[in-house]
C-alpha cells in the first residue's frame, strides 16, 4: 500500500460516500493506492482473506477513469419493517408517490432542517416479507419490505427520511425500527430507474501503464 509524504504518513485510502450509522450495507466503495501494479484478483482475495467473518470484499478493478466518486449517483436500499401489513404499506407507499412535495425534518450539525424528500425518490415499491426477500420473524406476524431506489441530493434523503416522509403521508408508524440494507449504489440508470455498476467504466477502459496503480 502507498502512504503519503511528510512527518506523518498515512496510508492512501478514501473511502466513498458510507452508509448511515444503523444500517447494513452490500454496497460499500474504497479506493487504495499502490506502490506497484498487482492483479485485481489477487488483491480482493488478498484482502479478503484479512477481514473479520461477515465483511467480504467481494470484487476489485484497477483504476483507469477518473471520478469514481461522481458516479455514485443513487443507492438502492431495502427496508424489513416487522408489525405492517403488506396492505398497509402499499397504501403508505402509494399516498408518498402521489405526492409533489413530502417535507421532513431532520437535526443536522447546522440545526434542524426542513427538505423534500419526495424530491429525491425514483423508485418506492412494497411487498410481503418472506423467507426469499428477508423475513425472518414469527410467520403470525405481519411483515411489509420496501424497495427504494434514492437519488444523492443535497442534503441526503436517507431511508429514514422516507419512513418519515411515509409517516407524514399516510400515517405509516412501524411499531419497531426497520431493518435498513443498502443493496447497490452507483450511476442511475434514467430510462429505467436502476442503479448500476459504478466498476464498468475502470472494467472497461483499457489498460495503461502507469506509475503506482490503485483499486476500487
Amino acid at each position: 500500500m502507498a502512504y503519503s509524504a511528510g512527518f506523518t504518513p498515512h496510508p492512501k485510502v478514501s473511502y466513498a460516500n458510507a452508509a448511515p450509522t444503523g444500517t447494513g450495507s452490500e454496497a460499500e466503495y474504497l479506493e487504495i493506492a499502490l506502490v506497484e501494479q498487482r492483479d485485481p484478483g489477487e488483491l480482493r482475495a488478498r484482502l479478503d482473506a484479512s477481514m473479520p467473518t461477515g465483511l467480504d470484499i467481494i470484487d476489485a478493478v484497477e483504476v483507469r477513469t477518473p471520478d469514481f466518486s461522481d458516479r455514485l449517483e443513487a443507492s438502492e436500499w431495502e427496508l424489513l419493517l416487522p408489525g405492517v401489513a403488506p396492505g398497509e404499506a402499499a397504501r403508505a407507499v402509494e399516498a408518498f408517490l402521489g405526492a409533489e412535495t413530502v417535507e421532513v425534518e431532520r437535526q443536522t450539525k447546522k440545526g434542524l432542517r426542513t427538505f423534500d424528500a419526495r424530491a429525491a425518490v425514483t423508485s418506492l415499491t412494497s411487498a410481503e416479507a418472506s423467507a426469499e426477500t428477508g423475513g425472518d420473524g414469527p410467520v403470525d406476524e405481519p411483515c411489509a419490505i420496501l424497495r427504494l431506489v434514492v437519488r444523492h441530493l443535497t442534503p441526503a434523503v436517507r431511508p429514514d427520511d422516507v419512513l418519515s416522509g411515509l409517516r407524514a403521508t399516510a400515517d405509516l408508524a412501524p411499531p419497531v425500527p426497520a431493518a435498513v440494507t443498502r443493496l447497490a449504489q452507483g450511476p442511475l440508470d434514467e430510462e429505467t430507474g436502476t442503479v448500476t455498476d459504478p466498476l464498468a467504466p475502470d472494467r472497461d477502459a483499457p489498460l495503461v501503464a502507469t506509475a503506482p496503480g490503485g483499486s476500487a
